[in-house]
């Protein structure tokens, strides 16, 4: 298992996890977990598991269809804000490559936008074979390549230019699966079957360029590495980098293409 920064391990305080459910969620996450549930066919009573679970966005989706769902991550911070929001689902602080169920114990495994923080992919993706019965269905999501995701494609150079390589690469770590023939080759290696495997694209949309500015530096990893003095560069040099990206009331507004893949053990 590799040593990992926060920013590659996906980690972040409870303020930031606080910040990222309020603002993220609603502009960007929120929109895919339906998208995830639906493509897994997820049914009443059927058990559900959320790996990477996160604020319990996939979770809460699973569960509104009826199922019994177990979320599953390691950043404390995430579960504080999981637990508030659905004490009465159950949250487990776990790593996803040692997770603590029996074999074969759930008929649906999610994973939404956390394959990529995970210290060893391979372990955590059998892992996730594991513990899902025979027949039952596997779901991903992770984020398109940095160089196809409108938006992040420019916002991830200028957080180079004027904070430095250590920020951008904690905001590239998101988008680090984004070639289908390698999340594929993964899955195939941890006996799990790909049966389906395809593009989606949803839509960012923030109040403004700064709002997109503070959600990404306050509800992730970088909040620890940019300075206000950096924050207050960004915001504007992206006035003229982003022009394109504004809608007429001052709102932003731009495709977030993702990789949604079923699999089966």
């Amino acid at each position: 298992m590799t040593t990992q920064t926060k920013a590659e391990a996906g980690q972040v305080s409870l303020s930031a996890a606080d910040i990222y459910d309020r603002d993220f969620v609603p502009a960007l996450f929120g929109q895919f977990a339906p998208m995830l549930a639906d493509a897994a066919r997820i049914g009443a009573g059927e058990t559900v598991l959320d790996i990477g679970c996160g604020t319990g966005i996939a979770a809460l989706a699973a569960a509104r269809r009826g199922a019994e769902v177990t979320g599953v991550d390691l950043n404390a911070g995430m579960l504080a804000v999981a637990r508030r929001k659905a004490p009465d689902l159950t949250w487990i602080e776990a790593p996803a490559e040692d997770l603590p169920f029996a074999d074969g114990g759930f008929d649906v495994v999610l994973c939404q936008f956390a394959l990529m923080f995970f210290a060893d992919r391979p372990r955590a993706l059998r892992e996730m074979a594991r513990v899902t019965r025979p027949g039952g269905r596997v779901a991903l999501m992770t984020w398109e390549a940095a160089e196809r995701s409108p938006g992040y494609d420019r916002l991830i150079p200028l957080l180079d230019a004027v904070a430095g390589p250590e920020a951008a690469r904690a905001l590239s770590a998101p988008f680090i699966l984004g070639d289908p023939a390698v999340i594929d080759a993964e899955l195939a290696s941890a006996g799990l079957t790909p049966t389906d495997h395809r593009v989606l694209s949803g839509t960012a949309r923030h109040a403004s360029l700064d709002d997109w500015i503070d959600t990404e530096i306050g509800g992730w990893t970088l909040a620890d590495i940019v300075t206000d003095n950096q924050r207050r560069t960004l915001k504007s040099r992206a006035r003229t980098i982003f022009s394109d990206l504004a809608v007429f009331d001052g709102s932003l507004a731009f495709p977030a293409p993702v990789h949604l893949v079923i699999a089966r053990p």
